[in-house]
């Protein structure tokens, strides 16, 4: 089985890697990681995001450290726009998260004009942090929780 999933991953937290393990239990996983000209247009919130090499190298670590416990392969490849690679043939599954399961939908649309079978969209639930509001990227950043949702006492 194949599957996709994407996005920005900066930093990498929590929600992230349930994402990541829930790709892995349904198959090998490719992942879209936005490109730095799609990285900004992206963001809910304007803010500083890493290059996309650093992201890569980042990625790619953590999930050399989840692939092997489900015996499973990945691949990360550049996402250029925001649909990118699962509208390509070869993938099953796209693994979302709630507010990005509308961009599977659209994506399935578009399958489904060039004549290829929609995906099965796997929505993963948000992992909470300690103070009960989901762990995000952008809370991260912007120093009110750490990676693992625990608060930032300041």
């Amino acid at each position: 089985m194949d599957v996709a999933l994407g996005g920005t991953f900066d930093p990498v937290h929590d929600g992230h890697r349930k994402l990541f393990e829930r790709a892995f239990e349904l198959g090998d996983v490719t992942i879209g990681l936005t490109s730095d000209t799609l990285a900004p247009k992206t963001r809910s919130v304007d803010r500083h995001v890493r290059p996309y090499d650093e992201r890569k190298a980042t990625l790619e670590n953590e999930l050399a450290a989840i692939a092997p416990e489900y015996d499973r392969e990945f691949e990360v490849r550049t996402l250029d726009s925001p649909t990118g690679i699962a509208t390509e043939p070869q993938f099953e599954y796209l693994v979302v998260s709630p507010e990005t399961k509308g961009g599977g939908e659209r994506i399935n649309e578009i399958r489904r004009k060039r004549g290829h079978d929609p995906l099965e969209i796997v929505v993963v639930p948000h992992v909470l942090a300690e103070d009960g509001d989901i762990i995000s990227s952008t809370r991260i950043f912007q120093g009110e929780i750490d990676e693992h949702g625990s608060v930032v006492e300041e």
